[in-house]
């Protein structure tokens, strides 16, 4: 039985709140408004998260209390600006026996996650278009053909959703 990876980069920073660490920094308003419009789209795709494992940083505490205030979740230190190895192994630690794992942070580690977990063979139009850019806000989902989440590695995704704020709504775009 396969399992599902969720992957939510968080919503857009905002560079001049005067915070004096990148850890601290928060959304700005295109952010806020990406994290409803995410956030809305994750409830209605209907997908049960068994598990939601995110960064502790502002930016990503900000993009579920703004839009997803209702999951619960569990903040791992190690996802502050995560490799994709440590991406695995929060996701072997944390993940059990659930089915859905939603996991929230930051890139170039979830990118790569990505691009790490789907194999050549299993490239598709979705991908073709993740690989150009997973901008802040963006949402995706992997079927993981994996029995188990200690087996979760290289090539064993099949990117099966993409989402970016800008997909579904023009004014959140680049320049808007």
């Amino acid at each position: 039985m396969a399992k599902l990876l969720g992957i939510l980069r968080h919503a857009k920073s905002d560079w001049s709140d005067g915070a004096s660490r990148d850890f601290d920094r928060g959304l700005n308003e295109r952010g806020q408004k990406g994290a409803v419009v995410m956030g809305d789209h994750i409830r209605e795709d209907g997908q049960v998260w068994d598990k939601v494992i995110a960064s502790p940083a502002q930016r990503v505490k900000a993009t579920f209390e703004v839009g997803l205030p209702e999951m619960g979740v569990t903040f791992d230190d190690r996802l502050y600006l995560a490799s994709p190895d440590t991406i695995f192994e929060v996701v072997h630690e944390h993940g059990g026996d659930a089915d859905a794992v939603l996991i929230s942070g930051h890139n170039p580690g979830l990118y790569e996650t990505i691009l790490e977990l789907v194999s050549p063979a299993q490239e598709n139009d979705l991908f073709k278009e993740l690989i150009i850019k997973f901008p802040t806000g963006s949402f995706a989902i992997l079927e993981c053909n994996i029995d188990s989440w200690a087996d979760l590695r290289k090539f064993t995704g099949k990117l099966v959703h993409f989402k970016r704020p800008r997909d579904l709504d023009p004014a959140l775009g680049p320049g808007a």
